[in-house]
């Protein structure tokens, strides 16, 4: 689903809310999200799942194409680790 699906179907279900406010909204909750992950602390949402900044070690990678070592600089990721709900409900979709 992108971005702009999930404006849609949020305004769809909530025809009291012009798609300029849900709009509005999708993107403050990105954006703080986003904001948090930044500052180095952790995000969860209950029963959906939890985001957090993950630390990479330098490491020696490989060039697919030249097959040659590249050096591979530490960085933070965001990571996301899913809830014990969705993982729940996903599983009984897929039985």
């Amino acid at each position: 689903m992108l971005k702009s699906e999930l404006i849609d179907q949020l305004t769809e279900e909530n025809p009291h809310l012009s798609r300029a406010d849900v709009e509005r909204v999708v993107l403050t909750v990105f954006e703080t999200i986003t904001q948090t992950l930044e500052s180095g602390a952790r995000v969860e949402l209950r029963g959906f799942g939890a985001f957090s900044p993950r630390y990479r070690k330098p490491r020696v990678g490989r060039n697919p194409r030249t097959g040659g070592s590249v050096s591979v600089p530490e960085k933070w990721i965001p990571f996301f680790r899913t809830g014990k709900e969705l993982k729940a409900r996903i599983d009984a979709t897929r039985k």
